[in-house]
């Protein structure tokens, strides 16, 4: 298993990478067979008024999929203790996924409620983009199925995941609802179908998808 160690506003000293490994390498003792590479992320803020300030954060890759895990607080062991005991619970969940689908005897449909389309998200509003980009990350793009793409998202602990639909090829996008639940947003093109989106006057349709009971938060 590899494990790479990254810090920003911090030195990693020799004290801090050992701490580093002593509790990662033990929250994925189980799991290593399905674990191919972990990235810690560390830094600290330079604003003393942020509050928590140092944070630790924890991205796994395994077989293909990605696992992730934050946590901050005023003390950075006291953060990467708490990142630990998270991605430990969520190799952990995403263990019992895989088995489950394995023992399945019939495959489970996926239900997809839709919802009427929104023809126009930003009205004659003109998107901008902040003045300042603080961070650029790359990543591979394989395609995926609605269902497939929630499972992810419940993994890397973010609010929404962009994907590439396996049916149509276009880049979508998956997100938790405020009110519960799981929308889909993709491409439209101006005769209404979601197949193909049509360059700059290509709009955007949005799904409600509705999770697996096993899938719920």
């Amino acid at each position: 298993m590899k494990l790479v160690i990254h810090g920003k506003n911090i030195e990693i000293t020799d004290a801090i990478r050992e701490y580093v490994h002593q509790k990662i390498e033990k929250a994925v003792s189980h799991f290593q067979n399905i674990t191919n590479e972990v990235d810690v992320h560390l830094s600290v803020a330079r604003n003393p008024r942020i509050n928590p300030k140092q944070a630790a954060e924890v991205t796994i890759y395994a077989n293909g999929s990605v696992i992730r895990a934050e946590e901050s607080s005023e003390n950075l062991y006291a953060s990467i203790d708490l990142v630990a005991d998270k991605i430990a619970r969520q190799l952990r969940k995403y263990k019992e996924r895989k088995q489950d689908k394995k023992t399945q005897a019939q495959p489970t449909n996926e239900v997809v409620v839709p919802q009427p389309v929104v023809a126009d998200l930003i009205g004659d509003r003109t998107p901008e983009l902040p003045q300042e980009v603080v961070r650029t990350k790359y990543f591979s793009m394989p395609p995926m199925t609605v269902a497939e793409a929630l499972e992810q998202l419940q993994l890397v602990g973010h609010d929404f995941y962009m994907f590439r639909n396996a049916e149509t090829g276009e880049i979508n996008v998956i997100y938790e609802r405020n009110h519960g639940g799981y929308g889909v947003i993709q491409p439209r093109n101006n005769n209404g179908h979601t197949h193909h989106t049509n360059g700059k006057n290509g709009k955007v349709a949005v799904n409600m998808v509705m999770p697996e009971k096993s899938h719920s938060r």
